[in-house]
């Protein structure tokens, strides 16, 4: 009889409730790791609203923390017992698009190698990570052992949040000296305003309307916060650029007026980074746009993921150089993984990042 775990199990449009699966077989390539910590990420509750369709019955998330339990028979060079982290991102480290760095993209075994978003499997195309137990394929590609010395939670943010936020700010190509504005300061905006300090940017404008997101924003690198409830931000940003412009502005909500608003602050020449989920079609004002002459760069990026991309980001918490402690504001029981779904897709009591341990 297959031994049974505890996991939340997308249902349908408006439910995802804590169920029970069979734990997984493990394949040549795969390794079992028994979770010790997760979180819920904003897609989740894309697919919980129906905004991103899965498969009915699938486990939801891609943010895990664990300890490997078993490993395939070809997987080398890990042990059981050791603490882990895989990416949100599972590429397969062999096809085409792997090998050309775009592990997001990664096809696997189609015969060109390339599947849009195909490196997203975890609670998309396969078993998530807010259960007991997760099966991760293609080990060796993507197990990071988690240094010691840290703990879970100084390393929950590395599978998807700190790598998307960051990659908002390689992508957007900031240089030493840059102006950049970021908009939208939750979780994965306050990274990216962390990778623009990290990155060079010396002149640093955060914009939201949370006062405590704004304060957190100050400390993981902002030079000056902008309160769209209270301002305009691109009248605001104008103002503080002396109308020149930002070199780059990097889009963290997926909306139109956020991206709209992204475009408008820019310089001639600029880059607008572009890390937003979109649920609906966007529209380029052609006054924002130059007609199309103005020499911008618009980029979109999906959180890269792998194993060398994990143990670079370890790298950083290390160092002290980014703390995102003050992410993670609320803890759960994976038992209660229904009431924590309320609370964030709400985004009641100031939540940020909520660590769900089973």
């Amino acid at each position: 009889m297959a031994l049974k775990m505890k996991a939340a199990i997308f249902l349908e449009p408006g439910r995802i409730i804590l169920g029970e699966k069979p734990v997984p077989d493990v394949g040549p390539l795969d390794a079992l790791i028994r979770v010790t910590t997760t979180t819920i990420c904003g897609t989740d509750v894309h697919i919980l609203r129906g905004e991103y369709p899965v498969a009915r019955g699938l486990t939801v998330g891609h943010e895990p923390v664990g300890i490997i339990e078993k490993l395939g028979s070809a997987v080398v060079g890990y042990r059981e017992g050791q603490r882990v982290i895989a990416g949100a991102i599972t590429p397969s480290g062999t096809s085409n698009a792997s090998l050309c760095g775009f592990h997001s993209q990664c096809g696997g075994a189609h015969d060109h190698g390339w599947k849009a978003m195909g490196g997203w499997r975890f609670g998309n195309t396969i078993d998530g990570a807010q259960a007991e137990y997760l099966l991760v394929p293609d080990a060796m590609a993507n197990l990071s052992p988690v240094p010691d010395g840290l703990t879970d939670e100084q390393v929950l943010m590395c599978p998807d949040i700190l790598s998307t936020g960051f990659s908002g700010a390689e992508s957007g190509r900031i240089r030493i000296g840059d102006t950049v504005a970021i908009f939208a300061q939750g979780p994965i905006g306050l990274c990216a305003t962390a990778g623009a300090k990290l990155m060079g940017a010396t002149t640093i404008i955060a914009v939201d309307t949370l006062p405590e997101r704004l304060a957190i924003a100050r400390a993981m690198g902002a030079d000056h916060v902008v309160d769209f409830s209270k301002v305009d931000p691109v009248d605001e940003i104008r103002r503080i650029t002396d109308g020149r412009g930002v070199d780059v502005s990097i889009e963290a909500l997926g909306r139109q007026a956020t991206f709209e608003a992204a475009l408008r602050v820019l310089r001639p020449g600029g880059t607008l980074s572009s890390l937003g989920v979109y649920s609906e079609d966007l529209r380029i004002p052609i006054d924002a746009f130059s007609a199309g002459l103005g020499d911008n760069r618009i980029v979109t990026t999906l959180c890269p993921g792998g194993k060398e991309r994990m143990r670079r980001l370890m790298d950083v918490v290390a160092s002290g150089r980014v703390d995102t402690g003050a992410l993670v504001t609320h803890r759960f029981a994976l038992d209660d993984i229904e009431s924590a779904y309320e609370l964030f897709s709400n985004q009641r009591d100031g939540v940020l990042k909520v660590a769900v341990r089973p």
